[in-house]
């Protein structure tokens, strides 16, 4: 099989194709997509952490500088809120929003959520346990993650079947050349969402609560603060970096537990290993497979040179099977240590909300065990089309 992000068969299983990607094309150019497909964990590993490389070349040029097509004026909404967040600036103005937004998405804010976490877990688990079984990822994976941001927001509980379809929309654009219609869906997903938070953040600046919205709206480091616009895309990519991811994980990490019986009955016999099954779910089958950056100054990988204005996809997936730093790599092994995986990025973009996701995974998983110490499958799952944010339709079990 070749490298083709598109192919069914590919996103199904991609890495017998990235094992000979490693051996004999580590760095290659894509004509498809135009980008230089990285796969060896050093090389991605280096350019995560390398600043002649970004998520955005716009802090320095015009796309027609940068031999780039003009986006289209319908995409300018969408492309104005998801700018606004942290995740497409570069320093001097990525710098100065992380640190803003770290002053409220605190370490101890987070751990703070544990209980509502638990309790959330348990109260998912419980109930697919009580029908018997059902798809584990509409029924637990999915409502999790969105009722805890939304609780750490502060969306009204009236508001947050909302999220959920304007997440799933907005990220339709990180995918490959998406067609038309979602493009536009896109647009009209993030002019709801944006406008929606708006009217709520204005709320909180004037009502004040004890919510991740009303902190945001009120950080100040040493007289700077958040733009409403900045406040609302930090908003918008909490949302959606920590919920489809999330969701996603959840679901590659049970059905890899599924395709692996005997590690699934060695986390069944020691709970105690949910930790580093954790590590190990998420490097094993990555819900984020391949991020992109732009090449900002001419670089070498590899041997081959690479100009700027190039894109590069850096291939997660294929770094965390690496045997050059993994042991034994193609063999799921919950007690792996260490386990260097990159799932959550490195360097400046590393994601800020690894502690969330990680106690999410552990408490959901836990949940599950416990209130289904048989879960089984039932059904084969079938992988959503997408590569980018890589995830199965549905997960169908049973106990």
């Amino acid at each position: 099989m070749t490298y083709d992000p598109w192919s069914p068969e590919f996103v199904a299983d991609p890495y017998p194709t990235f094992e000979r990607l490693r051996v004999d094309s580590p760095v290659f150019f894509h004509e498809p997509t135009r980008q230089w497909v990285i796969s060896r964990y050093e090389d991605v590993n280096a350019l995560l952490r390398d600043r002649r490389l970004g998520r955005t070349y716009l802090h320095l040029a015009s796309h027609e500088e940068f031999g780039q097509q003009p986006e289209a004026e319908f995409l300018r909404p969408f492309w104005d809120l998801v700018r606004a967040g942290m995740l497409d600036m570069e320093p001097p103005v990525h710098t100065r929003l992380r640190r803003l937004v770290s002053k409220a998405f605190t370490a101890p804010m987070v751990e703070g959520l544990r209980p509502t976490i638990r309790r959330l877990s348990e109260e998912l688990a419980a109930g697919l346990a009580e029908r018997g079984g059902g798809d584990l990822i509409a029924e637990v994976a999915e409502p999790l993650p969105v009722n805890v941001i939304a609780e750490m927001l502060g969306v009204p509980v009236a508001d947050r079947p909302l999220l959920r379809p304007w997440s799933a929309d907005i990220c339709g654009m990180y995918e490959l050349n998406p067609p038309d219609d979602v493009q536009r869906t896109a647009v009209r997903a993030a002019t709801e969402f944006s406008d929606y938070l708006r009217a709520l953040a204005r709320t909180r600046r004037a009502e004040p609560r004890d919510d991740l919205i009303t902190a945001l709206a009120h950080v100040v480091d040493e007289g700077d603060r958040l733009t409403e616009d900045e406040l609302i895309g930090t908003c918008v990519l909490l949302l959606n970096a920590g919920h489809e991811a999330t969701v996603n994980s959840t679901g590659n990490g049970w059905w890899s537990l599924f395709r692996n019986p005997g590690e699934l009955e060695r986390l069944r016999a020691d709970p105690s290993l949910v930790p580093t099954a954790v590590e190990e779910l998420l490097r094993y089958d990555t819900s984020a497979p391949m991020f992109e950056r732009w090449v900002l100054e001419d670089i070498t990988v590899g041997g081959v040179d690479i100009p700027r204005g190039s894109e590069v996809a850096l291939q997660f997936a294929s770094a965390n099977r690496d045997p050059e730093v993994f042991t034994d790599p193609d063999r799921l092994d919950l007690s792996r240590v260490p386990n260097p995986h990159i799932t959550f990025g490195l360097g400046i973009h590393y994601c800020l909300g690894a502690p969330l996701a990680r106690i999410e995974l552990a408490e959901s998983y836990g949940a599950l065990l416990r209130r289904m110490p048989e879960l089984r499958l039932s059904a084969e799952p079938k992988w959503k089309p997408g590569f980018v944010l890589r995830g199965l339709q549905a997960l169908y079990v049973e106990h």
